[in-house]
């Protein structure tokens, strides 16, 4: 079977129906032979034959749209090549995507309707219960992307740190932030003439010998240096307002950096800035003081890192709008990195639904004519009065709160920092001091195993990218060239068919299932690895 040119100019399609016969048809237009193209998308040459000539199919629709973009296709060839991608191998495209998992199919056939819609209803009823996290998911939808493999950091596995023992977190991170841990800068120097180092003196030690890149954040004006200023929202006296006098922050910030010179990895120049709890004054003063900050520690430490303050409440427009005037004022342009505070409206939602409000900062950022690097500082002020998660659940969103992160990363988000490690007060415990880790930990332990050494190429999710509208993934390129895949949904459970190569499904308890190209697997809340091999 033929087509008619596509809809709007695209390609004339004197090719087959299938999506290998579009595929090829790109390629020979593009003029790209099968080893560059294959060296482009990062497979191989024979693999690519084998797509371009019906014997084998990709295994997702990022790397159908990549193959596409390589080739030059336009948005309309693109969305033929997805509609196509849907209904590879099938007679007509099925509404929901839920494979048949029996090999022996005569006796299929009569009751393939009511197997449907029994798996619609399993489905169905195993969506979590719970108003908040229902609610959050309704709208939750976003856009595949696919980029040239970039290697997954270490550092995107951060905690902030609730101790000030300098102990560190007994299970595997990338990266500590100092907050909370009794450094304010109304800790650090009770008084204009006397400064007390002993605290961060010992946390650093500790980062040290575990061999953790360290964030500093300032934060907490004295009450000596602010003594009009409103009261914070800690025991220890510190305001939310700039010291009166900003010679005062000057000599705080070089004492600082002064000290710790190369061994502090980034410095945060404020914390909660849009936040009165934590900051009162005026985005002006605000955007002066990160600009006389930055000027001391590159002075001082020019192979630090400078993270502009960070921002909360961005759920909120008044949020946002404070973010948009520091950017206005130029207050970014001191920094290498924007902090913000990425976190759900409630800690039962899907940590999915951090994607929703990356795209929100997104928008205010090009509102303002900005785009720095983000890094996800924390979390809302009021996280400590929410109800705990079950242990499954925190194992669950403490994994997809990273996997979230390197969505993100078509944003611009390149650390996540959980909040936080030590305490026992919080809905989600990766560990508290002088405990041994949770659940949660060790699955972040073991996520971080999995992602060790390999190269991110793309994360999609829903409809756009082949898959049942709750079910997300990420794909990676391990080492020896292997393409892993992981993936999880955002509420309930869905049924996928896994591609061709796939040899395994490992989940994040360490249990390793064989796999079958065209098997069907069960998704969950909970994400697996897929391991296929290698091209």
């Amino acid at each position: 079977m033929r087509r008619d040119k596509l809809s709007g100019g695209g390609l004339v399609a004197e090719q087959r129906e299938d999506l290998a016969g579009l595929l090829s048809a790109l390629k020979q237009r593009s003029g790209l032979s099968y080893a560059e193209l294959a060296r482009r998308t990062y497979v191989s040459s024979s693999t690519l034959h084998r797509y371009c000539t019906g014997r084998s199919e990709p295994p997702d629709y990022q790397l159908v749209a990549a193959i596409g973009k390589e080739c030059g296709a336009t948005d309309d060839e693109l969305n033929e090549l997805l509609r196509r991608w849907r209904r590879r191998g099938e007679p007509e495209p099925e509404p929901i995507a839920v494979p048949e998992p029996a090999r022996d199919r005569r006796w299929i056939r009569p009751i393939a309707a009511v197997f449907v819609v029994l798996m619609v209803l399993a489905v169905t009823a195993s969506a979590p219960s719970g108003t908040g996290a229902d609610a959050s998911v309704e709208a939750l939808s976003v856009s595949p992307w696919v980029t040239e493999p970039v290697q997954v950091a270490p550092e995107l596995f951060g905690v902030t740190m609730n101790s000030d023992t300098g102990t560190m977190p007994a299970f595997r991170v990338g990266g500590v932030r100092f907050w909370d841990s009794h450094t304010r800068w109304a800790n650090l120097q009770p008084a204009r003439d006397r400064f007390d180092w002993a605290t961060l003196d010992r946390l650093v030690d500790g980062a040290e010998k575990a061999g953790l890149p360290s964030l500093f954040v300032l934060g907490g004006t004295p009450g000596w240096a602010a003594p009009n200023s409103p009261k914070g929202a800690y025991t220890d006296g510190s305001r939310t307002g700039s010291p009166e006098n900003l010679a005062d922050w000057d000599r705080f910030v070089e004492a600082l950096a002064a000290r710790y010179r190369g061994r502090l990895d980034a410095y945060e120049l404020w914390v909660q800035a849009s936040n009165p709890k934590y900051y009162s004054g005026s985005v002006e003063t605000l955007v002066q003081m990160t600009g006389r900050a930055a000027k001391i520690v590159r002075s001082l430490d020019p192979d630090a890192t400078l993270v502009c303050p960070s921002m909360g409440q961005l759920w909120q427009d008044a949020g946002r709008e404070t973010l948009k005037r520091f950017a206005e004022l130029g207050g970014y342009e001191h920094c290498d990195v924007a902090g913000v505070k990425l976190h759900q409206r409630n800690p039962a939602d899907p940590p999915e639904t951090l994607v929703k409000l990356l795209r929100e900062i997104d928008d205010t950022m090009h509102a303002a004519g900005v785009h720095p690097p983000l890094w996800n500082t924390g979390t809302t002020y009021d996280i400590p009065l929410q109800e705990p998660l079950s242990p499954k659940r925190s194992v669950d969103h403490a994994v997809r709160f990273y996997l979230a992160g390197l969505y993100g990363r078509e944003f611009g988000l390149r650390r996540m920092y959980f909040y936080s490690w030590g305490s026992s007060r919080l809905p989600l415990v990766l560990q508290a001091e002088g405990t041994p880790p949770t659940r949660a930990a060790l699955a972040v332990e073991t996520l971080q195993r999995w992602l060790a050494g390999t190269r991110l190429r793309g994360c999609g999710q829903g409809l756009p990218a082949g898959l049942p509208a709750n079910v997300w993934q990420c794909e990676f390129v391990d080492g020896d060239g292997r393409l892993l895949t992981i993936r999880w949904t955002h509420s309930g459970s869905a049924f996928t068919t896994v591609g061709p190569g796939a040899e395994s499904r490992t989940g994040i308890d360490g249990t390793v299932t064989p796999l079958r190209p065209g098997d069907a697997l069960q998704v969950t809340e909970t994400p697996v690895l897929i391991t296929h091999a290698g091209g």
